[in-house]
């Protein structure tokens, strides 16, 4: 890479460093961490292949600032768990964007693909969650409780169990990026053509509004989480492939790093959904205005957390 492309792509992630440098009795030591080992990785970079430029010299005085910066901080551990979910994951997401998009579309498409197959073929749907599954389904249905799955456990068990195997599946699709970018699409699609096929066999029996609204319930939280576990797999996985100017492990490192603050970030959304599934979705009595508010509160959570306020920190806030 000649030194001028080195240049332009990385000049205003170093300008971004500087104001940070400037701001730092105001971020956590963690912050700076992060900051320092990308300027580290360029700096490396830079004595590897322009030893004797001005850039090389001008990322070492800036590397060394923001060293002596980090190690005049003092951590502060129970303010990082404040600041871990207000600001080191929304600016995550920020820089994962183009990874959630991503994920989001591969797992739409996979839906698609699950309700047009169940729809063409009603064996798809068997094929998919199991002749147990559907024949225990259809004998609900055929008893006038076609949601009556979501109450077949007691609610404190029910709830354990369904976040820890959330939070596995989250943490397998971010996991699976270890495989590239295609290990974590294999996850999405998956559970995208679950998903499809599943609400898909309800609309053939005429329960597509009832089991939206028992699906939705707690799904509003439980997919859109996995969708962002898809987002930190790609972010593993595209590190690996995309290296840019850094060598490929390190890039693996940062990537793994991003995807890590995602995942870990998404687990107190994978518990809501949990709770929402083990001791709220079995009431199917409730009435459709209420479920319907939650639906929407718990998407308006997930647009304002992973969306708005990533963008709102970047572009709206210039100090953390």
């Amino acid at each position: 890479m000649k030194e001028v492309t080195f240049i332009r792509r990385n000049i205003d992630k170093w300008k971004e460093s500087e104001k940070r440098l400037e701001e730092a009795k105001s971020l956590s030591p963690d912050r700076l961490a992060d900051v320092y080992m990308e300027l580290t990785a360029d700096l490396a970079f830079a004595q590897t292949h322009f030893p004797t430029s001005r850039i090389t010299v001008y990322l070492n005085n800036l590397a060394s600032a923001m060293h002596n910066e980090i190690y005049r901080s003092k951590r502060e551990k129970w303010s990082r768990l404040v600041t871990f979910w207000t600001q080191e994951v929304p600016d995550i997401m920020y820089e994962a964007r183009k990874e959630l998009l991503v994920s989001f579309l591969v797992f739409l498409a996979a839906v698609f693909i699950g309700a047009v197959s169940a729809l063409n073929d009603p064996d798809f749907v068997r094929l998919i969650l199991g002749n147990h599954y559907v024949d225990m389904t259809l004998d609900n249905i055929a008893a006038g409780k076609p949601m009556a799955v979501y109450g077949g456990m007691s609610e404190t068990p029910m709830f354990l169990q369904i976040t820890l195997n959330n939070v596995m599946v989250s943490f397998s699709c971010f996991a699976m990026g270890v495989l590239t970018s295609f290990g974590t699409g294999y996850i999405l699609v998956s559970n995208g053509i679950m998903l499809g096929a599943f609400q898909t066999f309800f609309y053939r029996h005429d329960l597509l509004w009832e089991s939206a609204l028992a699906i939705w319930l707690h799904g509003t939280l439980e997919i859109s989480a996995i969708i962002v576990a898809g987002a930190a797999g790609l972010a593993l996985g595209n590190g690996w492939l995309f290296p840019g100017s850094y060598s490929r492990g390190e890039s693996f490192r940062r990537g793994a790093k991003r995807g890590a603050k995602i995942v870990v970030g998404a687990v107190p959304v994978f518990i809501a959904a949990g709770f929402i599934e083990g001791f709220i979705t079995r009431h199917t009595h409730l009435p459709d205005a209420l479920r319907l508010s939650l639906i929407f509160v718990s998407l308006a959570f997930v647009i304002f957390y992973y969306i708005y306020l990533p963008n709102r920190r970047k572009h709206g806030i210039t100090k953390n």
